[in-house]
């Protein structure tokens, strides 16, 4: 069993259009409705490989209902605490050359009490036999920063490991607690560690500069550089190809996904760019499925090339 915590999670909504021009109408080639959020994204490709977990989230009105309903058609089981305010939706433009412009609103408010609720309920998903509890995301507003860090306390206190992957104060504060894993994106790495990102020697020693400060391990995603694993016994640099990349949302989701369905250690770290490499193949923020995994060409260097420059994503 593997159990996410999503303290903000959405509806995305993604619209295809042939090319995003400002101050024009646009014509939609197709669009269609995900669930969304971090740690929704890391359950839903864990349950598209048939893996076992459950989705611990806050939902509010209309939309809260939807995203459960989104979340039940796709075999995820899924624990909701009730918000006041009704769930955030998110919307993606996306174009056919991979460019995606996305729209993430802020979420609703969250009373204390809620969140205290979430934290309760993500507690007691974590029945005998979970390995993980991933929190996952950026926290809606009036939510303590602290959020993460009680999650990583109380859950190694009942001998469960935790991930987290979020930004921010939430990442910050959550170092200290000691969390066996975090994920971060590049910039999110380069603004955590207060060091520029821009070659993959400048990411292995961000990724440090997180375990001096409490993180056990860092995986950090590098979009078209793959990933760095810094750990105990070093620092690693994987790689996988993709043929078309269509869209990079959630791609760094299902890559924790991958890492924390094969174990989370070292030898993790190819299913985990494997798995990220597919959804950046898929439309939206689909999650890939076992028929989308190929792990053909995933490369694990034996060094980290420290003077290799980073590409932009797009």
């Amino acid at each position: 069993m593997i159990v996410t915590m999503t303290p903000n999670p959405s509806i995305d909504h993604t619209v295809e259009v042939a090319s995003l021009r400002r101050g024009e109408v646009l014509r939609a080639q197709r669009s269609h409705v995900d669930p969304g959020g971090k740690g929704v994204n890391v359950s839903r490709a864990l349950a598209a490989h048939g893996r076992k977990t459950a989705a611990v989230l806050l939902a509010g009105g209309a939309e809260g209902a939807r995203l459960t309903e989104l979340l039940d058609e796709q075999g995820v089981a899924v624990r909701a605490v009730p918000v006041a305010e009704g769930t955030r939706t998110n919307i993606t433009l996306a174009e056919p050359d991979g460019t995606v412009t996305k729209l993430n609103l802020p979420g609703p408010a969250c009373a204390e009490s809620e969140l205290n609720a979430l934290l309760e309920s993500t507690l007691a998903a974590c029945s005998h036999g979970t390995t993980w509890v991933a929190g996952c995301g950026s926290l809606p507003p009036e939510a303590t920063a602290d959020c993460y860090a009680r999650l990583v306390v109380s859950a190694r206190a009942a001998g469960v490991r935790v991930a987290v992957d979020s930004s921010g104060p939430a990442l910050a504060r959550s170092l200290a607690a000691e969390p066996d894993l975090v994920k971060p994106n590049r910039e999110e790495l380069a603004v955590c560690a207060g060091i520029p990102v821009r070659t993959l020697g400048d990411a292995a020693r961000a990724a440090e500069v997180l375990r001096a400060r409490g993180a056990r391990a860092v995986l950090a995603s590098l979009g078209p550089d793959g990933a760095v694993l810094a750990d105990s016994r070093g620092v690693l640099h994987g790689e996988a190809p993709v043929e078309a990349a269509r869209s990079s949302v959630g791609a760094g989701d299902a890559l924790l996904a991958g890492f924390l369905a094969a174990g989370g250690g070292r030898e993790a770290l190819p299913a985990a760019l494997a798995w990220g490499a597919a959804a950046t193949g898929l439309a939206g923020s689909r999650m890939p499925a076992p028929p989308d995994v190929d792990r053909v060409g995933v490369t694990i260097h034996p060094a980290v090339d420290g003077d290799r420059v980073l590409e932009e994503e797009c």
